[in-house]
């Protein structure tokens, strides 16, 4: 499909936000890396603390159609669902978080754990219930299996096995087809949500450059996520016995104190691992340990 919107030269930028699963996180996202969103409850406009962008709520399934016919110049919507609407648009880059958890979504090849099917050969001639009817025909088309693909609105769990003989749906733990006691045939794809930007907003100097430092910051909250800072006071003679127990500290940094003999050592580490560390670091004679939240971490 050829352009059919017209993107305006320079800024604001007209960027896309998903409505719907993804929007919360989104907007969390966005909050760590600097730009506060804020949206009632019945707009589609959302305001953020930034003149240069100028913000819409879309749902993720058609973002990228309306990236690419130039009405956004960019937008955030799933890797699956670019490739659904088979977009030609250019992906800035990923966005590694999703709903629930930290992993990708997928999209799965799901039957009824008594279901005799096994692979997705035995689906031939038989009936499938997905809202990625795209993702599923072409997935069937390299398997050289002809089947019968319909749209679902949703619920799609429920429609197996009396009104299809599988469905292809989005899951990123397995634990709501467990419970209704589906069993998953193959992985169709995963997905991770991405920036993508019509082109011609990507050939623009200024719009390139919003989207460029915009992708440095929201990966720099991602990378934050999971870590911590943590900084102590220590006697600087136990520095060397400190780095060796504790790899995690290898490459700290290290300032005098006023009194001497003693260092003020300062690092990023892994949350995770502050309650195994914080005792052992207490234990080589650190003290005035101090762990704190990171919003960005930039590499």
């Amino acid at each position: 499909m050829k352009p059919v919107g017209q993107t305006q030269p320079g800024l604001p930028l007209r960027l896309g936000l998903p409505k719907g699963s993804l929007q919360e996180q989104c907007f969390a996202l966005f909050e760590h890396a600097g730009w506060r969103i804020t949206v009632s409850s019945r707009s589609y406009r959302p305001i953020a603390n930034d003149p240069a962008l100028d913000l819409r709520l879309l749902r993720a399934q058609e973002m990228s159609r309306y990236v690419e016919n130039g009405f956004l110049d960019a937008g955030i919507t799933g890797k699956d669902w670019i490739a659904e609407n088979g977009s030609d648009v250019h992906v800035v880059g990923d966005l590694a978080f999703s709903r629930a958890t930290s992993s990708p979504a997928r999209w799965v090849l799901v039957v009824p754990e008594e279901s005799p099917v096994r692979t997705v050969k035995d689906l031939a001639g038989k009936r499938i219930a997905t809202e990625a009817v795209g993702l599923t025909r072409r997935y069937l088309e390299r398997h050289g299996v002809e089947a019968h693909v319909e749209f679902s609105w949703g619920a799609t769990e429920v429609k197996v096995p009396e009104m299809v003989d599988a469905i292809v749906d989005i899951t990123e733990t397995g634990s709501s087809l467990r419970a209704n006691k589906l069993r998953i045939v193959d992985t169709l794809m995963e997905s991770f949500p991405q920036l993508v930007a019509n082109r011609g907003a990507w050939a623009d100097v200024a719009k390139r450059e919003k989207l460029e430092n915009l992708m440095l910051l929201l990966q720099a909250a991602l990378t934050a996520r999971d870590k911590v800072g943590l900084k102590m006071n220590l006697p600087e003679a136990a520095l060397q016995g400190l780095l060796s127990a504790l790899p995690a500290l290898r490459n700290p940094t290290v300032s005098p104190l006023a009194n001497g003999g003693w260092i003020a050592v300062e690092t990023v580490l892994d949350e995770s691992v502050v309650r195994e560390i914080v005792p052992r670091l207490k234990a080589l004679g650190a003290e005035g340990i101090i762990e704190y939240p990171l919003n960005k971490v930039v590499y």
